[in-house]
């Protein structure tokens, strides 16, 4: 019997380090993104979906965790778990790369920004958790934030909340499924492909898809989803083993940030006083819900 891994050691400088990297790509991709908006949304997740597959196999087989594939596989209970959250993570990837090249940073920004409340929210809808004063505090100026934006621009913002509440679902529903982040990720991806491939091959034939007819930077750009996907990814693991879950948590902020900053002075996307409310409300929230799981991460290390 094979004895178990010890944990990785705790290198906060080097987890820190990687962590910020991880989100930092996240928070500058819509770059990427944008050099692709001659290429239909659609038809960039289709790729993103195969051309992860084919860069997260390797990196399973690297990462000893072939046989926690093969397991996931067999499992039904995994697998339809997994299955679920492809559709998630499909829908969430399609929306957001659709915000971007439609001129709606600031919205994802903002959809980000929103997720670890939503976070907060469904766990005491679905898992029966109690939200401390602070934590219920933090929910409501959300909500405010929200609702002053619906009420001032007359237009629910739909792409934020679809992003937060579909990657928050997304994250409620792996907490189901007994497997780690690349090895379900690959799952997921894997159950995508499928599809993915065969829809890619009809575009390909009715000589409507951009894979193959727009020449070969779009191309590259296309197989280089899987890399852009990959790679936070595996840098995200590797710090988040190595840094404790407060300190990922202000990280983590990194990501809609940079989408912000690319929105205003890159894009060019008009932030008006409405919006500054709108995000002045949401940071209060998120400084207020920080405060307050950094206080509780101290209180339980006090404890042990």
């Amino acid at each position: 019997m094979r004895p178990n891994p010890s944990p990785a050691p705790q290198t906060p400088v080097f987890g820190v380090f990687m962590a910020f990297t991880a989100f930092l790509i996240w928070g500058l991709s819509p770059i990427y993104w944008r050099a692709l908006d001659q290429v239909s949304a659609f038809e960039i997740i289709l790729h993103r979906m195969l051309w992860s597959f084919v860069i997260l196999v390797p990196l399973v087989v690297a990462g000893r965790q072939w046989h926690a594939f093969r397991h996931a596989l067999a499992t039904p209970r995994i697998l339809g778990t997994l299955l679920l959250t492809s559709v998630l993570v499909g829908a969430n990837w399609l929306l957001y790369i659709w915000a971007v090249n439609n001129g709606r940073v600031l919205q994802a920004s903002l959809g980000y920004y929103i997720n670890p409340l939503v976070n907060v929210l469904l766990g005491m809808i679905f898992l029966g958790e109690r939200l401390r004063r602070a934590q219920t505090l933090a929910v409501c100026l959300a909500a405010a934030g929200v609702l002053y934006l619906t009420m001032r621009h007359g237009v629910f913002p739909w792409v934020s909340l679809a992003l937060a509440f579909s990657f928050g679902i997304y994250g409620l529903v792996r907490k189901v499924a007994a497997v780690g982040a690349l090895v379900g990720l690959t799952v997921e991806t894997l159950l995508l492909t499928l599809p993915a491939a065969i829809w890619i091959a009809h575009l390909h034939r009715m000589g409507s898809g951009a894979f193959l007819h727009s020449g070969m930077r779009t191309d590259l750009l296309l197989m280089g989803t899987g890399i852009l996907t990959a790679t936070p990814l595996l840098l995200f693991n590797l710090g988040a083993k190595r840094i404790t879950l407060a300190t990922l948590g202000f990280v983590q902020y990194t990501a809609p940030t940079g989408m912000l900053l690319l929105g205003i002075t890159l894009f060019g996307e008009p932030f008006t006083t409405v919006q500054a409310m709108t995000f002045g409300l949401i940071w209060t929230a998120l400084a207020i819900y920080s405060w307050d799981a950094l206080r509780m991460h101290r209180q339980r290390r006090r404890l042990e």
